[in-house]
């Protein structure tokens, strides 16, 4: 759309566009915004930040509100926004969702509680505060109790069906008893996202089996309401949460219902009694501009510790009543502001790459860069996953490039700034050999990642002893990753098995290892004996083998011997196992030096016992159970393992199928919700500890 003296031209007039406090042309402004725009919702490829963008946005907005003649049909500011998918069926909304109007520093928000004022005519306004979740833009519609459609954003006033989608969200409820508050439909709104933890965990599986990691949950949220098999859409963990009641519409017969709540707040509390996610926890009410300032101040530094991506914080006026009286304009509404939180981007100069060997063998290109603060930490080591994100992106040594980071996921380069290159770049050129043992590397078909399939590689056995100690696997505490590089480095340890020959002896005789520390470390190795078999499972480091599938094979066997003695069609029959699984499984039970590293540890006294019993005929088969808040003795992870042991069944949410709910200390929503459902019993720790001794 755009050739490259046009992009030069256009990047030039964006910084020139921001440098100005008054409009000299405005249809330069109004190209910059579409230009900007095209990069960002065609190409995914932004030449600047959601800030920036904002920035000049308000210009435009400002400008236009004082020459209102000067307002064109195609001006940025009379579109809400357009991500269409043309593979969907479009349906309208029954309510526009209509864009926030953004802040950036509390003056705006001083300025705007005084202006809606006066449009309300009130001296005091009530507020809602909650967090701005970052996500995919989600319209729920139900109609007698039952969900009818979920519809994206789109571009404000109708957007794609992906009803069949959203079923699949286990946090969206396909029906909730609207009608006991003489509801008889209401269209709400969400966000849908996928949480760090399971983020992470998806990403990792997306670089094992050689693929581009995604670039943040937003991303993997939105691509998945667009997935065209539905059933994928369950294996990314999306949790869906609800912020807002566009529309609702009273039963026949029905006065206008002293059942349904008049602020805000009170229709969050109410959508969460029916079963739907919602911020209730973090949801504060204040009177006063200047605490709402505070708690977005407070909330900004605290952002890391929420479970999800937020990116700012959204004030809304309480009372239904006002709302309504405030109204809205073509492009948001006037009832609502959004206080949005410092970039997590900048930019830094790629300094040299680095070439990292990982327990499977796949080397990994690894960006140093000059350090730069992103969002509190310190970055000066970058991924770059592949040679094909080097490729497509064309980064090279000497770039000055745009790095993000989003709360706990990885830094990842945006992309390198080639219009301020000099010439004296150099271009990135992939080894041909390890960087470690100079074997031959190797890229097998339909990878984007090349190996070294050398297992011996010191790097490859390295990595491998860290996976195996790690708290998810074996759990050896006190051999984290630095004792173990010192171990090994100092001939102490030499694979896997040696973890359990260890010459404490020798040991003592290093810096910083007392007889306490020792003591500690031997305990930890005896404990981890005893582990069940999914967790060695696990720890062997076969690829492709998450923690859920080293599950469903310790469930489906009564000795790990029995995997080597397996097809590939066997192994395909056990839950979640695929070919691509089951291949790599079969590969690895059918290599000499696996098979002898697992007998070795079978003699070294590791537990190697199949758990089909335990799941069949355990004192706790049939039942299934939730773990909340903090328990007095067990860590979560320990009383999940125990009740599975002993033949339980663990859920992740509160449901009519859950049998027992186990609550600690600080037990919340879950205990609130759980008390509701007669049949859900609720106990504590040595009630749960009492039923496995009966």
């Amino acid at each position: 759309m755009y050739n490259s003296n046009e992009i030069i031209a256009l990047q030039k007039a964006t910084t020139k566009i921001s440098e100005l406090n008054e409009i000299e042309d405005v249809n330069l402004l109004r190209e910059v915004l579409r230009f900007h725009e095209h990069r960002y919702y065609v190409l995914n490829d932004p030449l600047i930040s959601d800030e920036e963008y904002d920035h000049i946005y308000k210009k435009l907005e400002n400008f236009e509100k004082t020459h209102p003649e000067s307002i064109t049909a195609d001006s940025p500011t009379q579109r809400v926004g357009n991500s269409l998918n043309i593979e969907f069926k479009t349906v309208n909304h029954l309510v526009p969702m209509l864009s926030l109007e953004n802040s950036y520093n509390p003056d705006d928000l001083i300025a705007w509680d005084k202006r809606l004022k006066g449009i309300v005519d009130s001296a005091v306004v009530e507020y809602s505060v909650e967090p701005k979740f970052d996500g995919a833009s989600l319209s729920l519609l139900y109609e007698n109790n039952f969900l009818e459609r979920g519809v994206t954003r789109g571009n404000g006033f109708e957007g794609d069906d992906v009803t069949l989608n959203i079923r699949q969200v286990g946090s969206i409820p396909l029906s909730a008893e609207f009608k006991n508050y003489g509801i008889e439909k209401i269209e709400i709104r969400g966000e849908v996202m996928m949480n760090k933890s399971s983020f992470k965990d998806f990403n990792e599986a997306l670089i094992s089996e050689g693929l581009a990691p995604l670039a943040n949950p937003r991303n993997a949220a939105a691509g998945s309401l667009r997935m065209k098999d539905p059933t994928a859409v369950r294996k990314r963990k999306l949790e869906a949460i609800f912020y807002h009641a566009s529309y609702i519409e009273a039963g026949a017969g029905d006065s206008t219902n002293s059942f349904i709540p008049s602020t805000h707040s009170g229709r969050l509390q109410l959508l969460n009694q029916l079963g739907f996610k919602t911020p209730i926890k973090e949801v504060k009410i204040f009177s006063s501009i200047n605490e709402v300032i505070s708690y977005c101040l407070e909330f900004e530094v605290l952002r890391d510790n929420l479970p999800y991506e937020i990116d700012g914080m959204v004030i809304k006026v309480n009372k239904i009543e006002l709302q309504q009286k405030a109204g809205s304009t073509s492009h948001h509404p006037r009832w609502a502001m959004a206080y949005k939180f410092k970039a997590r981007q900048a930019t830094s100069k790629l300094l040299t790459i680095e070439y990292q060997v990982g327990r499977t063998g796949a080397v990994t290109p690894v960006a140093k860069i000059e350090p730069v603060r992103i969002g509190g930490v310190t970055v000066s080591s970058v991924s770059l996953f592949n040679e094909n994100i080097i490729t497509e992106k064309d980064i090279r040594v000497g770039d000055t490039v745009i790095v993000e980071r989003a709360g706990d996921v990885i830094p990842y380069i945006v992309k390198p700034l080639t219009e301020l290159r000099t010439g004296h770049e150099t271009k990135i050129i992939f080894p041909a050999k390890c960087p470690v043992c100079h074997a031959e590397l190797v890229k097998p078909e339909g990878e984007a990642v090349w190996r070294c399939e050398n297992i011996g590689c010191e790097a490859q056995v390295v990595e491998r002893i860290i996976h195996f100690v790690s708290k998810d696997a074996m759990d050896i505490r006190s051999m984290g990753e630095a004792n173990v590089r010192k171990f090994y480095s100092e001939g102490i340890i030499s694979n896997i098995p040696s973890i359990y020959e260890l010459d404490f002896t020798q040991l003592g005789t290093l810096a910083g290892f007392g007889q306490k520390s020792i003591d500690n470390l031997k305990s930890a190795i005896e404990k981890s004996k005893d582990q069940p078999l999914h967790r060695l499972i696990f720890g062997l480091g076969i690829r492709y083998v998450g923690e859920t599938t080293a599950k469903a094979l310790a469930k489906s066997i009564d000795s790990i011997f029995e995997l080597g003695q397996l097809t590939t069609d066997q192994l395909s029959t056990i839950k979640d196992i695929g070919a691509k699984v089951s291949e790599s499984i079969f590969d690895f039970f059918h290599n000499e030096e696996n098979l002898e590293t697992i007998k070795k540890l079978d003699t070294l006294g590791l537990n190697t016992i199949g758990e089909k019993k335990e799941d069949k005929d355990g004192i706790l088969s049939g039942s299934t159970f939730l773990f909340t808040g903090t328990l007095p003795g067990l860590k979560r992870a320990e009383a999940e393992a125990l009740a599975e042991k002993h033949g339980g069944k663990i859920l992740s949410a509160v449901s009519a199928n859950l049998t027992y709910l186990v609550a600690g200390e600080s037990a919340g929503s879950k205990l609130e919700k759980a008390k509701k459902i007669k049949s859900i019993q609720i106990i504590n720790e040595a009630e749960f500890l009492n039923l496995i001794n009966s």
